[in-house]
C-alpha cells in the first residue's frame, strides 16, 4: 500500500487471530502468532501502519478450553433451569458473557487489557445483537430480559471502550461496533455490518448511515467494496470513492481480499482500483483541517459528521426530507455516490450557489442534475459562504500540523464567512474570519508556506 501512495493508519486482525471456533477466548493462535506482541511490535517499527486493531465478540465458543472456566465463574448467561445458555447461532455450543456479572465485566475486561499488553490499540466490537429474551437468567435478577436484549449491546461497547480510555486516555479510545442502540453514541464509532458487494448493498449502506447519523451517532463507516463476495472492479472504485467521504474508512470484506491490486491488477492506468484508491485516500488526507474542525463540533453539539442526511443541513427544503442517495460531509462539503458503472449520477442541490470541488464550476439550486464520472471523481460540491482549510497538495500523512503550509479556499464568501482551525489533538488554534474585500482578517494562524485562493 506504501508503494502505491496509499496511506494505511491502522491494520486490522480479524477473528481468525484466535483459533477458530473458540471464539472468543482471547488466545491468540500459537501457530499463526507465535509470539503476537514482537510481531506486533515489527509491524508497527516498519512504520506501515502506526496502530492495530483486533476483533473480538462477547461470546465463547465450547471448543475453548476457557469455556469450562468461564463457567465454573459464573461468567456465562443461564437458562432459568440453572444451566448455561448454549445456542448454535455461530458456533457450535456457543455461550454469552453476562455483562451483569460484575466478575465477569471485570474478568473481560482483564482479558482486554492482556491485548493492549501486547500492542493492540483498538477493539472490532462484533455482534452483541440477536441476545435471547426467553428461558434465560440474569446474574442480576432484577433485569427484564426483554429490555436486555437492546441493553446488552450498550453493556458489551461501554466495557471495551472504557477499557480503551482507560489504557490510552479519553482522546483516543476507537471501537469498531456492529450492535449499538440508544445512547450507544457516546461509545465510538459504529459500522454498517456484513453487506453484500453490490450496488444494491452500496445504497443500502448509505440508507443505513443516513438512518444511523439522524439517530444521533457523530461517526459512521463500512466495509468498501462490500464485506460478502467479490466485488468487480467497478463496484470496488465506486464503493472506494463514497467510503473515504465517510469520518472512517475502512477496507475489508469476508472471503475475498480488498487491497487494490488483487481486485483488478491494475497497478499501472489512472482508473485502476490502486490509483483510485490513492487518489481518495490523498484527497482525505488533505480535507483533514476541514474533517478534524467539523469532527469536534460534532462531539460538541451532537450532530454527525458523516453521514449527515441532507434534511439536517436543509430542513426548510422539502426535498431534501427525501434524498437517501447523497449526504452531507460535515456542513460544507456534498456527496453523490454513484451506483452505475456508466458513471451516469443524478442528484439535487438545495438553494444557493454550489462549486464543484474538481473543476470549480458553479451550479445553482435549487434543482436536479445529471453528470458523468470516472471513478476518480463523484458529484462533491462546496456550499457557498464556505471556508474551505486543506492539507498541502501531495500530503500523505492523515495527522499533521493542520495550520502550517496549508491552502485555504473561499468559496463564493461574503463578509463575515468563518472556518474553526484545530490541530491534531483537537485543541482550537483560532477562527479564520472573511473581513472586508474578501480577504480574510486574521491571518496569523497560518504558518509555513501558506495560501489564500479565491474559487
Amino acid at each position: 500500500m506504501s508503494a502505491r501512495d496509499i496511506p494505511v493508519e491502522v491494520f486490522h486482525f480479524d477473528c481468525f487471530w484466535m483459533k477458530a471456533f473458540h471464539w472468543c477466548d482471547f488466545e491468540f493462535d500459537s501457530e499463526m502468532f507465535p509470539d503476537p506482541k514482537a510481531q506486533i511490535s515489527r509491524l508497527k517499527e516498519s512504520r506501515l501502519v502506526k496502530k492495530v486493531c483486533v476483533w473480538v465478540n462477547p461470546y465463547l465458543g465450547q471448543a475453548s478450553p476457557v469455556f469450562k472456566y468461564a463457567a465454573s465463574k459464573g461468567y456465562l448467561l443461564k437458562r432459568k433451569n440453572g444451566d448455561v445458555f448454549q445456542w448454535d447461532l455461530w458456533q457450535t455450543g456457543m455461550a454469552i458473557i453476562d455483562f451483569t456479572n460484575p466478575e465477569a465485566t471485570e474478568w473481560y475486561v482483564g482479558c482486554l487489557k492482556g491485548l493492549f499488553d501486547k500492542g493492540v490499540d483498538s477493539i472490532k466490537t462484533d455482534f452483541g445483537e440477536r441476545i435471547p429474551s426467553k428461558d434465560v437468567q440474569w446474574f442480576d435478577s432484577s433485569l427484564d430480559p426483554r429490555k436486555m436484549h437492546n441493553y446488552y449491546a450498550f453493556l458489551y461497547n461501554k466495557i471495551v471502550y472504557e477499557a480503551l480510555q482507560d489504557r490510552y486516555g479519553k482522546d483516543e479510545a476507537v471501537l469498531f461496533a456492529r450492535s449499538a442502540t440508544a445512547g450507544t453514541q457516546r461509545f465510538p464509532l459504529q459500522w454498517g455490518g456484513d453487506c453484500e458487494s453490490t450496488p444494491e448493498a452500496m445504497a443500502e449502506s448509505v440508507r443505513g448511515g443516513l438512518s444511523l447519523g439522524l439517530s444521533g451517532y457523530a461517526f459512521w463507516s463500512v466495509d468498501i467494496g462490500g464485506f460478502e463476495g467479490y466485488p468487480p472492479p467497478w463496484i470496488y472504485k465506486r464503493w472506494v470513492a463514497f467510503g473515504l467521504l465517510c469520518s472512517h474508512s475502512r477496507l475489508h470484506g469476508s472471503n475475498s481480499f480488498r487491497v487494490p491490486w488483487t481486485v483488478d491488477e491494475d497497478d499501472k492506468s489512472d482508473q485502476g482500483c490502486s490509483k483510485v484508491l490513492s487518489k481518495w485516500s490523498l484527497l482525505k488526507a488533505r480535507l483533514m483541517p476541514y474533517i478534524f474542525s467539523q469532527a469536534q463540533e460534532a462531539v460538541e453539539l451532537g450532530i454527525p459528521l458523516s453521514l449527515r442526511a441532507m434534511c439536517l443541513e436543509f430542513p426548510d427544503d422539502p426535498t431534501s426530507w427525501y434524498l437517501d442517495r447523497q449526504f452531507m460531509f460535515g456542513d460544507s462539503l456534498l456527496v453523490a455516490p454513484i451506483f452505475e458503472e456508466s458513471g451516469d449520477v443524478e442528484f439535487y442541490l438545495p438553494k444557493g450557489k454550489w462549486t464543484n470541488f474538481f473543476t470549480s464550476e458553479v451550479k445553482s439550486g435549487p434543482g436536479w442534475f445529471k453528470e458523468n464520472h470516472a471513478f476518480d471523481t463523484l458529484p462533491l460540491y462546496v456550499r457557498e459562504n464556505t471556508v474551505l482549510v486543506l492539507g498541502k497538495s501531495g500530503q500523505t500523512k492523515t495527522v499533521y500540523d493542520y495550520s502550517q503550509d496549508v491552502e485555504v479556499r473561499l468559496y463564493n464568501t461574503t463578509k463575515g464567512a468563518k472556518a474553526r482551525l484545530v490541530n491534531s489533538e483537537g485543541t482550537d488554534i483560532g477562527i479564520l474570519e472573511v473581513g472586508e474585500q474578501g480577504k480574510l482578517k486574521d491571518q496569523r494562524f497560518l504558518t509555513g508556506s501558506w495560501e489564500v485562493t479565491k474559487v
